[in-house]
């Protein structure tokens, strides 16, 4: 079994390349929750809907997020009669939310609706939630504490931030699979996907009990940087990395996973910043075969640090 952890669009790609070349059923992708949210009554989670999307390979590409084909007419009538719509929830994408939200009323978990979801769409891989108790990030910014999602996607990332806050994680546990991986003796492998670390990977780590586990395993663990040349292929980790004085570099992706990592995956065009035990690599995924070409060197990087 290996494990993904992942959060965004490109932990979702690294996903599906992995379910791609790895037989069914052993690859489990562990989720970020910490973008969840409730809108127009909705419970929306956005890293699970991508990572499910992306591996039934009814993501649109073009976006990297939501699904292709898409319509947003609901959206476009919402703000006719003055609601919000500055969070774009497809035609499509509606069901998802609102059977989601019928089934949590309900009284069924997290985690046995994505697993629903992830068989209907015809996925053999394991989709977990990081946690089925209710984790929001919280991004305290120079324009005061804000919601993820206000940060994100209503602001654009434009407000400087200060520090990260994950409201509720104190008293979360791992979701029941996650639970269970981590007293297994089956896992071979874990790599985090090149996720944002603060934003997406950091919730996951937050969790009570993710930490130890990761200090205290048998199996490798990689990680794959989301910075290229100094800059991120999507979304703000370089922005957030300059505003927290960090640099913009793999050995400050490196320091911020220590202790939990044996080896770190780098783009070639960041060579020249290479030390330790790094991999040099195209990182960049354009395509399926970019998405199944660094799945497999992730996969022998790890066979390689497990047999050393």
């Amino acid at each position: 079994m290996i494990i993904a952890l992942a959060g965004g669009v490109g932990g979702a790609r690294l996903a599906h390349g992995l379910a791609r070349v790895l037989p069914p059923g052993e690859l489990t992708v562990v989720v970020n929750t910490g973008d969840d949210f409730t809108h127009l009554g909705l419970h929306i989670s956005p890293d699970p809907d991508t990572v499910l999307y992306t591996l039934s390979e009814l993501a649109d590409q073009e976006r990297g997020w939501g699904l292709k084909d898409e319509s947003f007419h609901a959206m476009e009538a919402l703000g006719r009669l003055g609601g919000e719509n500055w969070f774009a929830l497809g035609d499509k994408d509606l069901a998802t939310h609102i059977e989601r939200t019928r089934r949590l009323a309900a009284g069924d978990t997290l985690s046995t609706i994505t697993a629903d979801f992830a068989a209907r769409l015809g996925i053999t891989q394991h989709i977990v939630p990081m946690s089925d108790d209710p984790i929001r990030t919280i991004v305290h910014t120079d324009q005061g504490a804000l919601p993820f999602q206000d940060y994100f996607v209503r602001l654009h990332c434009a407000p400087s931030l200060a520090s990260l806050e994950f409201a509720g994680v104190e008293e979360a546990t791992p979701s029941p699979a996650l639970i269970k991986l981590m007293t297994s003796d089956e896992v071979t492998g874990i790599i985090i996907c090149p996720s944002n670390p603060f934003l997406s990977i950091d919730p996951i780590l937050a969790i009570p009990g993710i930490r130890p586990w990761l200090q205290g395993r048998k199996a490798p663990c990689i990680a794959i940087s989301p910075l290229i040349g100094g800059k991120a292929v999507k979304g703000p980790a370089a922005k957030i990395m300059a505003e927290l004085k960090l640099d913009t570099t793999p050995r400050a992706i490196a320091q911020h996973y220590h202790g939990l990592i044996d080896g770190l995956i780098i783009d070639q065009a960041d060579s020249a910043e290479a030390f330790g035990e790094c991999l040099v690599t195209a990182t960049l995924m354009r395509d399926i075969a970019d998405r199944e070409r660094l799945a497999r060197e992730a996969l022998s990087y790890l066979e390689r640090l497990r047999q050393a």
